[in-house]
């Protein structure tokens, strides 16, 4: 028996058709049906264009687009032998606004999404999803502020278009810098008074018990989740990904707990038939990408112990966004503190991009996971055009003997609205996933 079924409220739509045996989902099969196209509407432009417009690619994750189409034209750079060079102010710039846009994803994702889904699994609650209710609107804030980081450094959010190869387009003031960090201790207020009742700090050296002791809402929302026996749905490989570097950790694959260096060359796309999403591969393996696989590098303490008890499972997805979301707020606030504003924020390169012919490539950590853009030009026009985005990672199909990550994670469930709880908490990204 096949079961269709449309998951809306994941950045446009996707589609899970479910094959059940004898009341067991034995296979998943996901499809998104939209046409994105971008790659198309580049090709034959001015490279520079390309930073216009990728970051309208998503209306969640568009400035992660910005940096990693910068990335791939400073890649280009370098790759023809052509000078450049960004200023480490600059660099801290592009973290911190784009920890900012990481922050706002979880806390959405987290509050708009997850929360009301176990909810309604638990109760047939609707509560979370009513807009009578005051924690919505405290999330709604939280969120709003921290974009309001993005805007005072990129001049508005969403589709920034404040990078460009040899730094940022932007100057901020001293009083700029105490704006930032006014508007990110609000959102700590919000972390301490409802992801946690504690402090970041707190949050980031506590054990599995003692998260659970608290009355903060990840912890009420664990408790549920081993109320319901649900701590260990949703496994898949346990092997992770990560492309992107910053300053908190470095690429790396992570197998049983190991880490291996990692090369996008062998990054390899596969096209499917019926939906317009490509599946991706690291040397002819599915691996999941995003804040588990970030956290798995960092040896984060609270996740690594998750993982040690429930391995790969949803839970310990869910506690790990949270985790990174506690961890990019102490790190922005150390960046914004440390920010050396008498530095330049751009140094021109040297040479005209239109004068310049060859090929590069951009990553970046974007809230999903590894993002990549490859870009090749020929004097300055853009001759081909490619985006690898964090849920093909994710959401790619394999076969009945070699299933993708989510399609793994979710056979063997009897219940569909379970199976759409576990499709979740990947965070899906509809949009930006399509061809």
């Amino acid at each position: 028996m096949i079961v269709k079924e449309i998951i809306e409220r994941i950045e446009g739509e996707a589609e899970l058709d479910f094959t059940y045996k004898n009341g067991i989902i034995e296979n998943v099969k996901i499809k998104f049906p939209h046409f994105r196209g971008m790659e198309h509407i580049i090709e034959g432009k001015s490279a520079m264009d390309a930073l216009v417009i990728t970051p309208r690619v998503c209306g969640i994750c568009g400035h992660a687009h910005l940096i990693a189409a910068t990335r791939a034209m400073e890649d280009l750079y370098k790759n023809s032998s052509n000078d450049i060079e960004i200023t480490k102010k600059a660099s801290d710039i592009r973290e911190i606004t784009l920890n900012c846009e990481i922050i706002q994803n979880h806390i959405k994702w987290f509050y708009f999404v997850m929360y009301p889904l176990i909810r309604s699994i638990q109760k047939g609650s609707q509560e979370f999803i009513s807009l009578k209710n005051k924690k919505f609107f405290e999330a709604q804030k939280a969120v709003v502020q921290i974009s309001k980081i993005i805007a005072l450094f990129g001049g508005q959010w969403p589709h920034t278009s404040y990078a460009l190869p040899g730094g940022v387009m932007c100057d901020p003031t001293y009083v700029e810098i105490v704006q930032a960090l006014s508007f990110l201790d609000e959102v700590y207020g919000f972390f301490e008074k409802n992801i946690f009742s504690d402090g970041v700090e707190a949050f980031l050296s506590c054990s599995n018990s003692e998260l659970i002791s608290k009355d903060g809402d990840i912890s009420l929302f664990v408790k549920n989740a081993y109320e319901q026996s649900y701590e260990k749905i949703g496994r898949s490989y346990d092997r992770f990904i990560v492309f992107g570097e910053n300053s908190l950790f470095k690429s790396g694959k992570v197998l049983t707990t190991i880490v291996y260096p990692v090369k996008t060359k062998y990054v390899t796309e596969k096209t499917q038939t019926f939906t317009y999403s490509k599946n991706v591969y690291y040397k002819d393996k599915f691996y999941e990408t995003g804040p588990l696989a970030r956290q798995m590098l960092l040896k984060q303490p609270l996740v690594r112990e998750f993982h040690r008890k429930l391995k790969d499972s949803a839970i310990t997805r869910i506690v790990a966004r949270v985790a990174e979301t506690a961890l990019l707020l102490q790190k922005t606030r150390d960046l914004l503190k440390c920010l050396d504003i008498d530095a330049p924020s751009y140094i021109r390169p040297k040479k005209n991009i239109h004068k310049i012919s060859g090929s590069g490539i951009g990553v970046v950590e974007a809230a999903r996971g590894s993002l990549i853009h490859k870009i090749e030009i020929k004097e300055g026009l853009v001759k081909k055009y490619e985006i690898i985005t964090p849920t093909q990672w994710n959401l790619g199909n394999g076969t009945k003997k070699c299933p993708g990550v989510a399609q793994k994670a979710m056979i063997g469930l009897k219940d569909k609205k379970l199976a759409e709880f576990v499709f979740r908490s990947f965070d899906i990204c509809s949009v930006c996933t399509t061809h």
